[in-house]
């Protein structure tokens, strides 16, 4: 597991962070990229940070989970970083992106809110 990865997400958490990804993308707002991402959390925007955990180097995420616990900005992670450059409407793969409002995923977003909660304490 990359040094970055504090948890470890199930796999439904994992497939309806993809989800709540496309539905910001469509309906929402959403940053792509680690950089745009990063920017959305120390202004405080981001509602949820998802991050791909098979980034190379790892260095490139390392900060990021500090910054959002320093925010209060709840984050999760996904294995695929092409999967969700695809959820965000990319041609290419993105390590990181930043929920900043979640369009019709607002029922979703609370839900996986309280979830990563819950896994986060199972640690």
């Amino acid at each position: 597991m990359p040094m970055y990865v504090r948890f470890k997400v199930p796999k439904e958490l994992e497939d309806l962070a993809y989800e709540l990804v496309e539905k910001a993308r469509e309906k929402g707002k959403i940053s792509k990229g680690t950089n745009e991402a990063t920017k959305q959390v120390e202004r405080g925007q981001a509602k949820l940070v998802v991050m791909a955990e098979d980034v190379s180097p790892e260095e490139i995420l390392a900060h990021m989970p500090l910054l959002c616990e320093e925010k209060n900005i709840p984050y999760t992670y996904v294995s695929s970083k092409q999967e969700l450059g695809t959820a965000a409407g990319l041609s290419v793969a993105t390590g990181a992106v930043a929920i900043l409002s979640p369009g019709d995923g607002k029922n979703d977003l609370e839900n996986m809110i309280k979830k990563l909660e819950e896994v986060k304490k199972q640690g």
